[in-house]
C-alpha cells in the first residue's frame, strides 16, 4: 500500500505520504488563497521526499470538508483526477474529524468540541468523544454563529483564534495536517479505528457565495 493524503478544507494544503505501515514524508504550503498554485508541487515534493513514485500510489485520501468552496475544490479534484489517473482508490474524510483526530492524539481526552472558520462570522462545528475504546463524532458537522454556542467542553480548531471571548482561549490544532489524516485512512481501512470514511464529495453546508445571475430586469416601458 501506498497512500497519498490530502487536505485542502484548512489554511494552505496538507500532504502526506503513508505506506501502511507509517508516514513516509508530509508537508504543508502556501495558505487560505493560494491552494491551486502550490499543491501539485507540493504533492510533488512529498513523493520526491519519500522516495516513491506516483504510479506507487494505491490510495488517496482527501479531506472532504466543510471548508471554503475555493480550497475544497481545488483538493478534491486533484484528488479525484489522480486517483483516475493512476488507478488508485479514492476515501473521503470529513476534515473536522482530522482535526478531532489530532487533538486526541496530543492528549485530549473526554468531549471536546471541534471549531473551524467558516467565514461570514460563522464557525463549522462538530462534537466528539474520545475514551479508551476510541474517538467517535457525536453531533455535528453543523455551520453556525459563534454567539450561538455555550460551550461545555473544551473546543479546539481555528475558531477559539478568532472568537476566544466565546469559544475560549485559543487552542490547537487549527489546521488539518496530512500526516494525520494519512494515519486516520490507513488505521480504518486495516479496522484499527472506525472512522467513517465517505465518498469524495465536498461536504458544503451551505451555498457557495457565487450563484447564477437571473434573469435580466427590464429598464424601458
Amino acid at each position: 500500500m501506498l497512500l497519498l493524503a490530502i487536505d485542502t478544507a484548512t489554511a494552505g494544503v496538507a500532504v502526506a505520504v503513508h505506506d501502511g505501515d507509517r508516514v513516509l514524508a508530509a508537508a504543508r504550503a502556501g495558505d487560505a488563497r493560494h491552494h491551486n498554485e502550490v499543491l501539485v508541487p507540493t504533492i510533488a515534493a512529498v513523493l520526491e521526499e519519500a522516495g516513491r513514485e506516483r504510479t506507487d500510489v494505491t490510495d488517496v485520501a482527501v479531506g472532504v470538508g466543510p471548508g471554503p468552496y475555493t480550497g475544497l475544490r481545488v483538493g478534491l479534484a486533484t484528488a479525484r483526477t489522480l486517483a483516475l489517473a493512476w488507478g488508485a482508490r479514492i476515501h473521503g474524510v470529513c476534515s473536522l474529524d482530522v482535526l478531532a483526530a489530532q487533538a486526541v492524539a496530543e492528549g485530549l481526552t473526554g468531549e471536546f468540541l471541534v471549531a473551524t472558520d467558516a467565514r461570514r462570522r460563522e464557525v463549522h462545528t462538530a462534537r466528539y468523544l474520545a475514551t479508551t475504546e476510541g474517538v467517535r463524532r457525536t453531533a455535528g458537522p453543523d455551520v453556525v454563529a459563534p454567539a450561538s454556542l455555550t460551550p461545555d467542553v473544551p473546543v479546539v480548531g481555528a475558531g477559539t483564534r478568532l472568537y476566544p471571548d466565546v469559544l475560549g482561549p485559543a487552542r490547537a490544532p487549527f489546521d488539518a495536517d496530512g500526516a494525520a489524516l494519512a494515519h486516520l485512512v490507513v488505521d480504518t481501512l486495516a479496522g484499527r479505528a472506525t472512522w467513517e470514511l465517505l465518498p469524495p464529495e465536498p461536504l458544503y453546508l451551505r451555498r457557495p457565495d457565487a450563484t447564477e445571475p437571473g434573469a435580466r430586469k427590464r429598464v424601458t416601458a
